[in-house]
């Protein structure tokens, strides 16, 4: 059939892309091409699951996620090698393999000890048929499903024999490694400590689709089970891997005398803090497969392997200040600023604390001498404070009291969210998170300005023609047409010479969007762009139903008497407490506006930054009205089909789901995020999922869109 062909067509074409992008670094096709071939092959596979391909490129993506992970045997036993930590024992280790092979010289190799986690594959006829970890060495975990949205990886090999078992390291490389951790700091989460626990905590998860959005990636070293391949030493078998274009272990020494392995191990030393990933220490391996099966192996390990251990470079120095930095979302980070000490290969001045919280479990202090070293031999660390060097005007540091609870960037309020570690700027008009900031405020869901996306704010920003999302209402058309961006991209995925204006034409469409939403955008609309924390969508309709226009929100009683609340779901379960506020009974309010969202919002607009915004908004001219202003919701619902009842979303539906939740609340419900005991009804499409099963856990009625409609018409 037709559409069997261009399956494997597709597939074909999108293999040997992966493999001219991820591992030759020569793209023949701009990324929009790629992606065109990508949704095509997607859509054929969707409307024809029979011909489903565990290899299929669209899983490098990820596919569903698992219940657990299931164990299989490994074919051959996948056994740990012995360490060695001194130049002393490496010479044992040599004495040993010539009085087991009655040799003086014997060939060897020599090769980096990569710092991941330990992994086996198996390609049976040319297609990759499982990946396992060590596990106990006789059973590890299967793996497939996150191995194969290892880009770096071929999942098919051609003229393959029968059974080949390439045995490696999965780990993250160092510049991957940083920009992972740099983001989970920007998004106020807990850092990783070092590239090989990120490999290992992200292979555990059970959604592939969360392992294919991290950088991993993967070497071999070794050579497993395997049929039909005629392989006599280690050399044999790494021309193998680039035959099959397997990404493998460099670089590599070889050396038949103990001086040169000990030559090899120290020219290593140097030369490792170049290689791009974490590595600790030098595997030292009989190069003849013959004089391997000579040597045979111990209950737990090989005798013709070692490994050597390098110590872990850790230099003292002087703690001499903690500065803060504001990320572009916000989040303040500490940053050490130290006296100039030579670790790993560079000189290193300044390093992360990442927050406040490891702040106070390494204990940190203005004036400490302190170990350092480098996370992934990139990152510089703090490792601990040596007490016994600690000054007696030594204090503990406290973030938010040395700050004065303000940003150090805007004079913003700052905040730590439950849940988060760190704490962050909540003024949007902060200039250190203009990018991020005016991109949301951009956004389709916020302002919906037509033509400023991420790369144009970027501009915006350098360009300084804004440092702010209220700037934009500032710029002419003139400003516009002129920005220059960067350069576009050719057909053969090079960048031309040249930068490119924004132009006339998008300029309007711009000014436009920036007009219409000066005049036409409603409140929830601009109380969401605003990017005021736990502001989202549902409680910003919320207060523009209990407010007319933005002016009356920073004097609220309403919000005031909400943020002065203890505890919302409380105030839902009692009725005195209901009593104590009768403007808040009278009002209804739902549950997706509660006490932390009314105190940020309060905090927001009573601080200097708050007050500047609506300063710059009368200056503009610019009150938003609101779209749905009703109060007292049994007025504004009176006769509606649906007033009382609260409703859940979930499934694919026939239209997007926010058009059903405009449509619940035209007609007096309201919509809910979660399910619960008060939950009136789920609306359930296709692939209910966990919201499904806990409704019907809850005797809460799942209803479908043609029961819904009936319930609109009766």
């Amino acid at each position: 059939m037709l559409f069997d062909k261009r399956i494997a067509e597709l597939r074909e074409q999108l293999t040997r892309h992966n493999q001219l992008y991820y591992q030759d670094a020569k793209p023949e096709i701009p990324d929009s091409e790629y992606d065109r071939l990508f949704r095509e092959l997607e859509d054929l596979e969707k409307a024809h699951p029979e011909l489903h391909d565990p290899n299929s490129p669209t899983l490098r993506v990820g596919g569903a996620p698992l219940d657990a992970f299931a164990q299989r045997p490994h074919l051959l036993p996948m056994l740990s090698i012995d360490d060695l930590f001194a130049e002393e024992e490496v010479a044992e280790f040599f004495k040993r393999l010539q009085k087991g092979l009655g040799l003086e010289t014997i060939p060897l190799t020599v090769e980096p000890k990569i710092d991941g986690v330990a992994c086996s594959l198996v390609y049976r006829d040319g297609a990759l048929d499982y990946a396992l970890t060590r596990g106990d060495g006789t059973r590890g975990d299967d793996i497939s499903q996150n191995v194969r949205t290892i880009r770096n990886l071929p999942l098919t090999l051609e003229n393959a024999p029968p059974l080949l078992e390439v045995r490696g390291e999965i780990f993250m490389p160092s510049e991957g490694f940083a920009k992972l951790n740099e983001k989970r700091d920007e998004d106020g989460l807990d850092t990783f400590a070092n590239p090989r626990n990120a490999t290992a905590g992200t292979l555990k998860s059970l959604d592939p689709k969360v392992v294919a959005a991290r950088p991993l990636a993967f070497l071999a070293h070794g050579l497993g089970a395997h049929e039909d391949t005629n392989l006599q030493t280690e050399d044999d078998f790494r021309q193998l891997l680039s035959q099959f274009q397997i990404p493998r272990n460099a670089p590599i020494w070889h050396v038949e005398t103990l001086d040169k392995v000990l030559a090899a191990i120290r020219e290593l030393d140097v030369k490792r803090h170049d290689l791009g990933h974490g590595t600790d220490g030098a595997v030292i391996k009989v190069l003849d497969f013959g004089q391997r099966e000579t040597l045979g192996f111990t209950s737990r390990a090989p005798r013709w392997v070692a490994a050597f251990k390098y110590p872990p470079e850790q230099k003292e120095t002087l703690l001499k200040q903690i500065t803060i930095q504001v990320g572009r979302t916000g989040v303040l980070t500490p940053v050490a600023e130290l006296e100039p000490v030579f670790v790993s290969g560079t000189t290193v001045s300044r390093a992360t604390l990442h927050n406040q919280e490891e702040i106070e479990r390494k204990d940190v202090r203005i004036g400490d001498t302190i170990l350092v070293e480098k996370a992934g031999e990139i990152i510089p660390s703090v490792v601990q404070v040596v007490l016994s060097k600690r000054p007696t005007d030594a204090r503990p540091y406290h973030l938010p009291t040395v700050l004065n609870h303000q940003c150090p960037s805007c004079h913003g309020p700052i905040e730590k969210a439950e849940g988060f570690v760190a704490w962050r700027c909540v003024n949007f008009e902060c200039p250190a998170q203009a990018v991020n900031s005016i991109t949301h405020f951009a956004s389709r869901k916020a302002l919906d300005l037509d033509g400023l996306g991420e790369s144009v704010a970027i501009k915006l920003v350098e360009s300084k023609l804004s440092s702010s999302p209220l700037d934009l209402f500032t710029l002419t058309l003139e400003d516009l047409a002129n920005l220059l961006l960067d350069p576009a991209k050719s057909s053969d995925g090079l960048t031309t010479s040249k930068e490119r204006r924004f132009g006339e034409k998008r300029a309007t469409t711009l000014i436009n969007s920036l007009n219409n939403a000066r005049t036409e955008m409603p409140l929830n609309r601009w109380l969401f762009a605003m990017g005021i924390s736990q502001i989202g969508e549902s409680s910003a309709r919320e207060l523009s139903r209990l407010h007319e226009k933005l002016t009356d929100l920073p004097g609220s009683p309403i919000v005031s008497d909400l943020a002065d609340l203890p505890d919302f779901e409380e105030l839902q379960k009692s009725k005195r407490k209901k009593e104590n506020h009768p403007r808040l009974q009278q009002y209804k309010i739902d549950d997706n506006l509660g006490p932390v969202a009314a105190q940020n919002l309060r905090s927001f607009f009573q601080s200097e930054a708050g007050q500047t915004v609506l300063t710059k908004l009368a200056e503009l001219g610019i009150d938003p009205k609101s779209d749905n202003f009703g109060p007292d919701p049994d007025a504004a619902t009176e006769g509606l089909p649906l007033v009382g009842k609260t409703f859940v979303i979930t499934g694919a539906l026939s239209a997007p789901r926010s058009e059903f939740k405009k449509l619940i609340e035209a007609n007096g419900g309201k919509v809910s995020g979660s399910v619960s005991s008060k939950t009136g009804f789920l609306l359930s499409g296709e692939g209910g999922g966990s919201k499904q099963t806990k409704a019907e856990s809850l005797g809460v009625p799942v209803i479908d869109e043609e029961t819904l409609q009936a319930m609109l018409t009766s």
